[in-house]
């Protein structure tokens, strides 16, 4: 859950992916779309869910996305994850969404959501999950 009114707000979780937001993925008004975002969303739940299932997996569900504020072109995107949940063969994992400015002096949480990852073999049927 968002918690806007906490100004000492840090990352949680495993940062997972760092992208620039650019030019390429902005509305008409010349702010990041939101698809782009959470497009990197499920790609950092994604690796985050190979990299702990030891291989293969598909996203089953995308939860909700609110926005704290607008991402600007030029702002570092970074993705942090980590596990709420694991299942036989699945895993809920929350990915919160910070923006930091090209310098790294300003950092803000923008936005999170839960993706539900499951794990497949090469045929794409249902696998157990193997944990470390």
């Amino acid at each position: 859950m968002i918690k806007s009114n906490d100004q000492t707000l840090q990352p949680e979780g495993e940062l997972m992916l760092q992208i620039p937001a650019c030019s390429e993925a902005t509305n008409m008004f010349g702010d990041v779309y939101s698809g782009w975002v959470a497009a990197n969303v499920v790609k950092a739940s994604e690796i985050y869910a190979a990299r702990q299932s030891q291989g293969r997996v598909s996203t089953v569900s995308i939860g909700e996305m609110t926005f704290m504020s607008p991402v600007l072109v030029g702002a570092v995107m970074s993705f942090y994850t980590r596990i709420l949940e694991k299942g036989n063969s699945s895993m809920k994992i929350l990915v919160e969404v910070w923006s930091s400015s090209p310098d790294g002096v300003e950092q803000r949480k923008v936005t999170e959501s839960e993706c539900v990852q499951v794990a497949i073999d090469g045929h794409g049927h249902i696998r157990a999950l193997d944990y470390l």
